[in-house]
């Protein structure tokens, strides 16, 4: 089993030393028991100060990028991204992802600490506890021992980005601005002109604040995150959160104590993390395609993304609630970390597989840039109003329709597209209400090509 101390961040913030966390340490819940009396336990409770105050630029915006911000180790990542713990304040961050792929980011991150508490060794030994029954009942696996306190806030701005403009311009822009911030903070409102010279640049930022900190009124704009960032230092007073806490394993104080046997190896959990990341990846895709006026106006089109989307939505939850049920039991002993593999291992080699769902959607996407294209070769010689459109994406005969079972025929349709030497391969086909204006517009891409631009 471990045996040795635990560091944890806290992403719930209800928390005291000498409680016990719940039988299960990384979900957000705490029992609200304690080895000890209360007043007893008061008395042995030393503080000192431990102020610091700090800020930075989150350097990705990837579940790997928010956990390394919060500084939240891998089990405490695993069961976030499965749904075992419910965040709350600045861990709510967690949760905020982009939704779509034409939007600029960047997070600034602040953090202060004021105070550490720590639970003296007085109590520590079996014939110091007061409550034994939790030994015996099997009821926690730790007992806290000292609690950093402080709080933490993510300004996060974002921007939207047209086709006319570069990507890695506008980010790199922004960035730039994002960090003069703190120095705003500092010099004061005037030095805002100093530091920044477009300021009509600065409307088209919206802002999102998560934070330990109680405000009148939350960041929307740059100037107000300024405004707020330079009020928060005064800010927390005397109400600080638990940022990190310490846990001692209680087989520490009697060998018969119930133990945490065995955390999940890193490997699976960044393997589980890349799962969920690709299913955000696709998210941001059909959104994108849904937002073109395309796709509003061709019914038919918007309603394969809406279906495709209500299905991956789908699949990621019974994927989560599915490593929920084996995360607990893999940490208690009951099962071997092998049957985690095992389920990563068959996601990857299902028809639900990235490779598969992916190419899915770049068929889509390939439909719609194609009918653009088409479109707007036509706008000269054809009334778009006479104009109706009839997209299908075409496998060989015998392939399974697409929507007429929901998620077991998109398996289907998935496998057999992936077994086939066929591509996905869109057809898109134009027709005149008047019958001598007939288009159609067919992609050329077979399986050899070697140019990624397979459907």
């Amino acid at each position: 089993g471990i045996t040795s101390m635990l560091l944890l961040s806290l992403l719930s913030r209800l928390l005291k030393s000498g409680l016990i966390p719940g039988r299960n340490i990384f979900a957000s819940s705490f029992t609200g028991m304690t080895l000890w009396d209360r007043d007893d336990l008061m008395k042995d409770i030393a503080e000192r100060p431990q102020a610091s105050n700090d800020f930075e630029i989150v350097a990705s915006e990837s579940i790997s990028g928010k956990s390394s911000a919060l500084s939240i180790d891998p089990s405490l990542k695993a069961s976030f991204l499965v749904g075992l713990v419910q965040v709350d304040g600045s861990a709510k961050y967690l949760n905020d992802s982009k939704s779509s792929r034409n939007q600029a980011r960047v997070t600034l991150k602040y953090k202060k600490t004021t105070k550490i508490q720590e639970l003296s060794m007085n109590h520590l030994g079996r014939g110091n506890v007061k409550h034994p029954y939790v030994f015996d009942q099997g009821l926690a696996t730790h007992v806290v021992t000292a609690i950093l306190y402080g709080a933490q806030a993510f300004f996060v701005f974002d921007r939207e980005v047209s086709e006319q403009e570069n990507h890695q311009d506008i980010q790199g822009s922004l960035k730039m601005i994002i960090k003069k911030i703190p120095k705003c903070a500092i010099e004061g409102e005037g030095s805002l002109k100093k530091y920044v010279t477009d300021k009509a640049s600065l409307d088209k930022f919206s802002c999102r604040f998560y934070g330990d900190f109680c405000l009148p009124k939350p960041p929307t704009t740059f100037q107000d995150a300024v405004e707020v960032y330079q009020s928060l230092p005064g800010l927390l007073g005397d109400k600080a959160v638990p940022v990190k806490v310490w846990l001692l394993p209680l087989t520490c104080l009697d060998s018969s104590a119930a133990k945490l046997v065995r955390q999940i190896s890193t490997g699976l959990v960044q393997e589980a993390q890349r799962v969920l990341e690709d299913f955000s990846e696709l998210e941001m895709r059909y959104n994108d395609v849904l937002g073109t006026s395309t796709a509003q106006q061709f019914p038919q089109i918007d309603k394969k993304i809406k279906s495709f989307k209500e299905m991956c939505s789908e699949f990621k939850l019974e994927f989560q609630q599915t490593l929920a049920k084996k995360l607990p039991s893999i940490r208690g002993g009951g099962e071997e970390e092998a049957e985690l593999a095992e389920i990563l291992k068959k996601r990857h080699s299902s028809p639900f597989s990235s490779k598969n769902l992916n190419e899915w959607m770049d068929c889509k996407e390939r439909e719609i840039y194609t009918l653009i294209s088409s479109l707007k070769a036509t706008a000269d010689t054809l009334n778009t109003e006479d104009v109706s459109c009839h997209p299908e994406s075409f496998l060989p005969s015998g392939s399974p329709s697409l929507y007429t079972g929901g998620k077991h025929h998109l398996a289907l349709y998935l496998l057999f597209a992936a077994q086939s030497n066929n591509v996905f391969q869109p057809l898109l086909i134009l027709q005149a209400k008047r019958p001598k204006h007939t288009f159609i517009v067919a992609s050329n891409v077979n399986s050899d090509d070697q140019d990624g631009n397979r459907f």
